[in-house]
């Protein structure tokens, strides 16, 4: 485990990582069970669920980076389970993103 030590192993960054390789096991499963032809939509380019996915993505990244820039990362509620957890104002950075993510894959 020294090997890697130098790395930010947190449990939000184990999850982000699980539920990373849990969206890309959906989207084979969907790609095989549902095949896909390329759409057009508001950007007027031919795109998969792969590329939607990926748009999403990088707008997450952007958002969330935007965010830590502009708004930061205070605690803006504490839950009382052991010596208390905060919960940052990235979480709302998150929400947006994935409300974002739902009008890629709608209209991209």
């Amino acid at each position: 485990m020294d090997s890697i030590a130098w790395m930010a192993w947190t449990w939000p960054t184990a999850i982000f990582f699980v539920l990373l390789a849990c969206t890309l096991g959906v989207m084979i499963w969907l790609g095989i069970a549902y095949p896909e032809a390329e759409r057009v939509g508001v950007l007027r380019i031919p795109t998969t669920r792969g590329d939607r996915l990926f748009i999403s993505l990088v707008l997450a990244a952007v958002i969330h980076l935007v965010w830590i820039g502009v708004v930061g990362t205070d605690p803006i509620a504490t839950l009382p389970i052991g010596e208390g957890i905060d919960i940052t104002s990235l979480w709302l950075a998150t929400l947006i993103s994935l409300l974002s993510a739902v009008v890629i894959f709608r209209t991209v």
